[in-house]
């Protein structure tokens, strides 16, 4: 893990990247790094994030400045302008219900090829997709998810790039820092290694790569 400045992290991502954003409707987002990806204008993003947020915050950002190509998320009702980039084919959007979404990514983090789920089964969702039956029962295999880069928000990081989440930003953030090649973090609160008590740590040292220095 290294720690670095906003502007270098950013730095690294180049147009047209598959881009991991934890949250959960802007809760647990990483608003600096977002802030960031505006202003350095990395665009043609494929995004992966639970929703779209809203206009100026969070991943609304994004669509406010027009940098994502494709979304892969939950729901977007409450964005208007990623609802407007949808109508107009500037962006492609994947519509996938959130526990299938969450499920896809801890598959990419974990190694797996997919996961099974029922959920879906005999509507527009099943459409292209593989059908297993197990035991009786149809389920629809959805392949794993993962990306270049996952950009994250935990409440405390250490040192070393030990990560502990505090309440509802406890949702995508550590299934999404397994399943990215690269790990970008801000912290509310940077600490001393051993502040962190072992039984609290959520995503360990290893899976981090950058930590934003709170300059």
């Amino acid at each position: 893990m290294r720690a670095v400045s906003v502007v270098e992290a950013i730095a690294m991502i180049p147009t047209g990247a598959s881009v991991m954003v934890g949250g959960f409707m802007g809760v647990g987002t990483p608003e600096r790094l977002l802030d960031e990806v505006v202003r350095q204008r990395k665009g043609e993003l494929t995004l992966i994030s639970n929703d779209a947020c809203v206009p100026g915050k969070g991943v609304g950002k994004l669509f406010d400045a027009a940098l994502v190509a494709r979304l892969t998320a939950s729901h977007i009702g409450l964005n208007p302008k990623a609802q407007e980039q949808m109508l107009a084919n500037q962006i492609a959007v994947d519509l996938i219900p959130q526990g299938t979404l969450v499920e896809r990514i801890r598959a990419g983090g974990c190694g797996l090829g997919g996961v099974l789920t029922p959920t879906g089964v005999g509507t527009l969702v099943a459409e292209g997709k593989r059908q297993i039956e197990v035991e009786g029962r149809i389920f629809l295999l959805e392949t794993a998810l993962r990306a270049q880069f996952a950009l994250l928000h935990a409440f405390l990081a250490d040192g070393l790039g030990n990560l502990a989440y505090a309440l509802t930003s406890r949702n995508f953030n550590p299934v999404m820092a397994m399943a990215a090649d690269t790990v970008i973090v801000t912290a509310e609160n940077i600490v001393p290694v051993g502040v962190i008590a072992p039984d609290h740590v959520v995503t360990p040292a290893p899976l981090v790569d950058y930590l934003i220095t709170n300059e």
